[in-house]
């Protein structure tokens, strides 16, 4: 990269490439590096970011205030239609040193002061966790770093913006909540060039799939990659006409994850429903990109690294590479996240870790200094990143894209791990094309993740709340024939209040245990209710079913008389007998990937 890309051109301090231009009370981006004080810079400068400070207006509506003009005198602006101010220069940049190479003095017109301190460049204060999609951090950091109502007022205009219903019409996130960002490529052939790729009249169904999970404390998340040629089941789901009217699309028994999207006209609401289907993880938000998408950013981020272990000539996706280490971008890029017939055994769980160490070394793209440090780099990135984006309404404008990538950011990209759902050959093919969910191996792994429990060993931060749910669960248990638990069914699985009453009773000697039925309303994870002087009832019930701290639910009036704990099986819940805590580490087997450090293809 550049000089002029690092900020660092004729030595301009990146900070003062936003100049203030009195004619507006605006600052500007001054793309033009020749720091000339003319009108015409002004005119073309690039956007204009409206000025933090405004101007006092009194009952009469005049504006009080004063600049100064070039030569430092001081102006009062023009009071009403009458007047008219002095036409007054963008101001130039200011220069790190002097000619006489004293630190913190400026050029020495008139009127101008010196020994002023030098604004530094800012720094990276910790490494910043990024969607692959690359330009979600590079708006916030543009946007916020000059309070750029216009910035934010640009770029909402590049979103496009579904509207999927449920969680993704509400806020941005929960702040004490882990968060849940499905990123889906697809496989639509839009842009320049891209007609080539294999079926030009794709309608653009979910071909690269990965679920984002931040967790709750934000000090790690997991990148979980879904095969799109997973069979699964599609379960119905509600999409929202042109005419505001909602249309339920049925859903289709064992077919590929792919047709999740874009088939029978789903839209990735439905996308988002298999996702939970299928991990028990609810889905918060979906970004959405295409070929071209991937093309604009890794030109936009100035070129990914990638290292390959061996040549690479691929016919079909066009890559012709060496060995070693190369920066790509543009056509380059997209060849390489598709081609799939040049490594490992030439299958899409191979080219799905190609992917990974992409879009990992993307991350680490985006959070180097050359980019941190370059206004002009991080407004072209933005502005590509949220023109190749398609999100949904909950996340749909740059105020609510800004808060969530500040959330996304706080994690450090030494605690991002890549992973893949656990698969099977499909038993069904002769030759195996598709792949079936590993459920001994997958199940740990999804109850991990819906436990916000990290992939790679990282110092938690201790919150109170947190702790005080893992206390719940130490002290003394109360025999079993004393617990006494009404039992409501609010998960998936039918008949499973009267099944684990059966257990309990059988199985475990709680006898005072009531079948409940159907609870009033489906819930995600399974809770207990319980009185204070239930305690130990409780505790002895959550040692029984594997219950985590924070489905302990602590009422705060003693129970009366034969008053029972009421236990409500939730989307969690997998059957009797099934601890619903997750394990503590990920099977051995499960191949992880970290973020922070690169890989060469093989």
């Amino acid at each position: 990269m550049d000089a002029q890309g690092r900020g660092r051109a004729d030595e301009i301090d990146p900070a003062d490439q936003w100049v203030l231009n009195p004619h507006t009370g605006d600052y500007e981006l001054r793309l033009n590096h020749s720091g000339a004080d003319s009108a015409s810079t002004s005119q073309s400068s690039g956007p204009r970011i409206p000025n933090r400070r405004k101007p006092v207006h009194d009952g009469g509506g005049e504006r009080r205030g004063t600049a100064r003009d070039g030569s430092g005198e001081r102006q009062r602006p023009a009071r009403d239609g009458n007047e008219s101010a002095p036409r007054r220069e963008v101001p130039g940049q200011r220069s790190r040193r002097s000619a006489n190479g004293s630190r913190g003095q400026e050029g020495s017109g008139p009127g101008e002061n010196t020994g002023h301190r030098s604004r530094k460049a800012p720094k990276a204060r910790r490494k910043k966790a990024l969607l692959w999609t690359g330009g979600t951090m590079a708006f916030v950091l543009v946007g916020l770093s000059v309070g750029g109502y216009a910035l934010y007022q640009h770029f909402n205009g590049n979103l496009n913006t579904v509207d999927v219903g449920g969680a993704g019409n509400k806020n941005v996130f929960d702040n004490d909540a882990p968060v849940n960002i499905l990123i889906i490529g697809t496989d639509k052939r839009t842009g320049k060039g891209n007609e080539g790729y294999g079926d030009k009249g794709s309608v653009g169904h979910a071909d690269t799939n990965i679920l984002f999970h931040v967790s709750e404390d934000r000090t790690n998340a997991t990148a979980l990659s879904i095969p799109r040629d997973l069979i699964t089941d599609i379960p119905d789901c509600k999409v929202k006409q042109p005419d505001g009217s909602e249309k339920v699309i049925p859903g289709t028994p064992n077919v590929r994850f792919n047709q999740s999207l874009g088939q029978e006209g789903r839209n990735p609401g439905c996308t988002m429903d298999t996702v939970k289907e299928i991990t028990g993880l609810k889905v918060d938000h979906f970004m959405m990109v295409d070929f071209n998408a991937v093309k604009e950013l890794s030109t936009a981020v100035g070129g990914v690294k990638i290292c390959l272990a061996k040549p690479v000539k691929d016919p079909d996706s066009h890559l012709d590479l060496p060995e070693g280490e190369h920066r790509i971008q543009g056509e380059d890029a997209l060849a390489f996240v598709r081609t799939r017939h040049s490594f490992g055994n030439h299958g899409d769980l191979d080219r799905i870790k190609i992917q990974q160490q992409f879009i990992a070394s993307m991350i680490r793209e985006m959070q180097s200094n050359d980019t941190l440090t370059s206004p002009t780099k991080l407004y072209k990135l933005a502005d590509a990143a949220t023109k190749a984006l398609t999100v949904d309404t909950g996340i749909g404008t740059g105020k609510k894209l800004a808060s969530l990538a500040q959330e996304l950011g706080k994690v450090n990209t030494k605690n991002i791990t890549f992973t893949t759902v656990p698969v099977l050959d499909n038993p069904a093919e002769k030759t195996p094309i598709t792949v079936v969910l590993n459920k001994p191996k997958a199940d740990p792994l999804f109850a991990m993740m819906r436990e916000d429990t990290s992939l790679t060993e990282v110092k938690s931060q201790k919150k109170a709340a947190k702790s005080k749910q893992d206390a719940l669960l130490k002290g003394p248990k109360a025999a079993a024939a004393d617990v006494r638990v009404d039992v409501f069914n609010g998960g998936k699985i039918a008949g499973a209040a009267q099944t684990t009453v059966a257990w309990l009773q059988n199985n475990q000697g709680v006898l005072k245990s009531t079948n409940k039925a159907n609870a009033p309303a489906k819930i995600d994870k399974t809770t207990l209710e319980y009185a204070p002087n239930q305690a130990d009832q409780a505790r002895a019930l959550a040692a029984m079913m594997g219950l985590p701290g924070s489905a302990m639910k602590k009422g705060t009036t003693d129970a009366e008389g034969l008053q029972a704990m009421v236990l409500t099986l939730g989307g969690d819940f997998k059957g009797t007998g099934v601890p619903i805590t997750g394990p503590a580490k990920a099977p051995a087997d499960i191949p992880l990937a970290n973020a922070d450090k690169a890989e060469c293809a093989k």
